[in-house]
Parts: C-alpha cells; sequence; structure tokens
C-alpha cells in the first residue's frame, strides 16, 4: 500500500450464503484494521461477492469492474478482489477480461481473505480456486444486522441438477461439528442478537458426511438432531433455517419443527417446477406428488405455517401443459412468497447445451402469469393475519416513514408498526394486524396485558 487510507467496500450478489460470506470477509478486513466505507470510490480494498446463478447478475460484476478498473490505472493503491461463484466459475479467465483484478477467489476461500491478500500486497495476482477442506471458521463476522445473524451449519452442496452450477463453485458438502455451531450461537447470544438462521445451500443434508450412525441405522447428524441441539441456548428467542431441498425434508424434521417453540413455522422449499416430466430432466430427485405431501404434512401439524419455495419457468424443452402444471401447484398450495426466475443457461450444466432452449419471449411470458398468481395468492394468504396479534421481531426503523418500525412475524411476514427503534430494536413485541398486503402487514403495538 503507498498511504494510510484503510477503507473497504464489499458490493454482495445473489443469495443468503453470498451475505453470510461477505460478513465473515467484512470481519476480517475489520481486523486488519479496514474501515468500511459506502462509496466504493472512496475504497482501495473493493470486493464483488459474486453470484452466477442468473447471467444479469453475472454481467452486473462485469459492468462494476469496468469502472473500478479504469479507476486503479489512476490509484495504485486500489485492490480488487472478486470472491464468490462467478470467481470460483471463470477463475483464471476472469484475469483475461479484466486483468486489473488482483486477487480471485472461490467461495471456500473466504476465511483465508486475509492471507491471500498479504500475498498480494507481496505484489502477486492471486487465484484460489482450487478444492479445500473448509477448517472450522474462527474469523469474527462484521454482522450487518444487530438482531439476527446468519450461522452457516454446511457449505457446498452434492446435488448435480441439470441447470445449477452451485456444486462447481462451492464445492463438496462439508457439514460443521454441532459443539461449533453451537458454541457460534451461545457467543451470539452473549452479543445480545434475538434471532438466528441457519444457513446451507443445501440444509436438510446436514450431518450425512459427519460420522457415526444410530442404533436404527440413521445418521448421527441431521438437521433435526441439530435443532434440539441447539435449541436451548439461552437469550436465542427464534430460530430459522434455509434452504431446504425436498429430497431430504423428513417428517422427523416437520414434527421438531412443531415441538421446540423457538423454531419458526416459516419453511422455504424450492420446487423449481410442478411437472414431473421437468423435474426429472432438472435431476431434481423428487415428483410433484412427494413435494405437495411435504407441504400437507407441515400444514397438518403446523396449519398456520408460512410457505415460500423457488421456481423456475422456461426451462428447456417446457411446454405450455408443463408450465400449467406449475400454475396449478402453485394455485393449490398457496405459498406466502415465491423466488421466482426464467431459465438462464449457465456454463458447465448439462442443460445450458440441449437444444431444445426455449424463446426469452416465451420464458418471459411464463414469468409474467406466474408472478400474477403468486402475488394473487400472497394476497389470499395474508387475508388469515387481519385482526390477528402476531409477535414481531422489531429490526429497524421504516425506511419510509421514521415514525414506524418494521419487524418480522414468526412467519418472517415484514410488518410495520408505530413506535421508537430506540426502545423496540431487538424485542418482540405483540401487534395487532389491521392492514394486510401481498407480501407485507400494518399493525398497531399493544401492551402486554392487552395482549
Amino acid at each position: 500500500m503507498t498511504n494510510n487510507n484503510r477503507r473497504y467496500n464489499i458490493i454482495t450478489f445473489g443469495c443468503q450464503m453470498n451475505k453470510a460470506d461477505s460478513e465473515r470477509m467484512a470481519g476480517i478486513l475489520e481486523t486488519m484494521g479496514y474501515d468500511f466505507t459506502e462509496d466504493p470510490n472512496e475504497a482501495n480494498v473493493i470486493v464483488y461477492n459474486t453470484c452466477s446463478i442468473r447471467d444479469n447478475a453475472e454481467q452486473k460484476v462485469y459492468s462494476y469492474l469496468g469502472r473500478q478498473a479504469k479507476r486503479k490505472h489512476k490509484e495504485d493503491d486500489l485492490t480488487l478482489v472478486v470472491a464468490g461463484c462467478v470467481a470460483q466459475q471463470e477463475g483464471e479467465q476472469l484475469l483475461r477480461r479484466v486483468p486489473e483484478i488482483d486477487l480471485i477467489m472461490g467461495p471456500q476461500h473466504a476465511n483465508r481473505l486475509d492471507s491471500l491478500l498479504d500475498q498480494v500486497f507481496a505484489g502477486n495476482q492471486i487465484v484460489a480456486t482450487e478444492p479445500v477442506h473448509i477448517f472450522e471458521d474462527i474469523t469474527k463476522p462484521r454482522r450487518e444486522s444487530s438482531v439476527s445473524a446468519w450461522v452457516n451449519i454446511i457449505y457446498g452442496c452434492n446435488e448435480r441438477c441439470s441447470y445449477c452450477v452451485v456444486p462447481n463453485t462451492r464445492g463438496v458438502e462439508q457439514s460443521r461439528t454441532p459443539e461449533a455451531i453451537k458454541a457460534e450461537i451461545e457467543e451470539l447470544a452473549r452479543q445480545g442478537y434475538t434471532e438466528i438462521t441457519l444457513l446451507g445451500q443445501n440444509i436438510d443434508a446436514y450431518g450425512r458426511d459427519l460420522p457415526g450412525t444410530t442404533e436404527t441405522g440413521r445418521n448421527k447428524h441431521t438437521l433435526t438432531d441439530l435443532l434440539y441441539f441447539i435449541h436451548d441456548v439461552e437469550g436465542i428467542e427464534r430460530i430459522r433455517f434455509a434452504t431446504s431441498h425436498p429430497r431430504y425434508f423428513t417428517e422427523r424434521l416437520i414434527k421438531a419443527c412443531h415441538e421446540l417453540p423457538k423454531v419458526c413455522e416459516h419453511f422455504h422449499i424450492p420446487f423449481q417446477s410442478g411437472d414431473n416430466d421437468v423435474l426429472k430432466a432438472m435431476k431434481r430427485g423428487y415428483t410433484h406428488e412427494r413435494y405437495r405431501d411435504i407441504i400437507n404434512k407441515i400444514r397438518g401439524y403446523m396449519p398456520d405455517a408460512a410457505i415460500s419455495g423457488d421456481a423456475i419457468v422456461g426451462f428447456p424443452g417446457e411446454t405450455e401443459e408443463q408450465f400449467e402444471n406449475t400454475l396449478k401447484l402453485v394455485e393449490d398450495i398457496g405459498f406466502d412468497l415465491l423466488n421466482t426466475a426464467a431459465y438462464s443457461p449457465r456454463p458447465q450444466t448439462p442443460a445450458a447445451e440441449w437444444e431444445n432452449q426455449l424463446s426469452e419471449e416465451v420464458k418471459g411470458d411464463r414469468l409474467a402469469r406466474l408472478n400474477h398468481l403468486v402475488s394473487v395468492k400472497a394476497a389470499e394468504r395474508s387475508q388469515r393475519y387481519l385482526g390477528k396479534i402476531e409477535q414481531v421481531l422489531v429490526e429497524d426503523v421504516n425506511p419510509k416513514d421514521a415514525t414506524q418500525v418494521v419487524g418480522r412475524t414468526d412467519g418472517n411476514r415484514l410488518t410495520f408498526f408505530a413506535g421508537d427503534i430506540n426502545e423496540l430494536k431487538g424485542k418482540i413485541v405483540p401487534v395487532k394486524i389491521t392492514q394486510v398486503r401481498a407480501f407485507s402487514l400494518t399493525g398497531e403495538a399493544l401492551t402486554l396485558v392487552e395482549a
């Protein structure tokens, strides 16, 4: 470095796993003596934590990099880092396209940022994308929230969905030990956090790579066992987990979520398509009947549970009839929230090479029709909240109205109500719901006596 300006900026694209990785990298940079700045043009270390699930997100990275590459020719103390899935996917090819990059590092190297930067500052251009065993991470993340924290419990993914780059970019599954996870949660409780979200690319596969079996022959360590193990950490009032895979979602897990009061009744389970032939082509490993059975079991134990998911339209070869099967599944289940996307061919995935790609026009039309139905069904689902008292964990001030605070119900619905953030942040407040919208609620805070 040629001056004493030690500021960093991290721009994060994509999923919750990326957000958690960014928090870890921010913690490392602050331990190294860097201060955060919201303006990338003021930073002399810029990290782009990238996502390659959609082409649009990937192209944004190149656009941002182009601007900073020009700046780098004028400022010799600027360090450009590309982390995450695009870094892992492209590797050295990124340097051919943007030679000004100093460090390219895959997701498995997030907790090595300090040592990799030391090599950069010694005059090297580094590409760190080789597979590694992820050792227990002792870095202190810089948490974006002081109320709710991400906790990674399993890295990587062993699935081979025909459209997905994740196994190529995040490596094989590696589960953390229950003891290490609980120790991190206990530390978060000591720091005053109220809610944790357990994270994994395929979270209900947790533990299958850890040693040991029970007397009945099942894996000794599962997500269900972990929930029981961590549930009684004092100070933590809410526990969530994401993202689940229908192939591994068991009735035993559903029963645990019902029995454990701190586990939120909110389930994010992607289904991707409502047609069995499309699911088979996607290599998802389940049928729409299996998916429906999971949801029915959840609602059997927890009738008001919130259900969210992911869906892809316009997969190669998808017919209008097959797309309508997806619409039927959404109509029948009635999701509280659904993340939707038109299929995007990704490098190094089998589906990208198939000749039966659909036109952008067809994909756009189907996406619009699906999104309309999602909004209609979400609005219908919201009606169940009207007049009810919901327990809302207050997270922040309403950015559009400083007289209100915003938080989330147990079912993960954004909820707004009048209140002082200085008094309420991090508290769970009983709120009577007075207005409902498709994806958010408004209400009035009650005293404990009223509640």
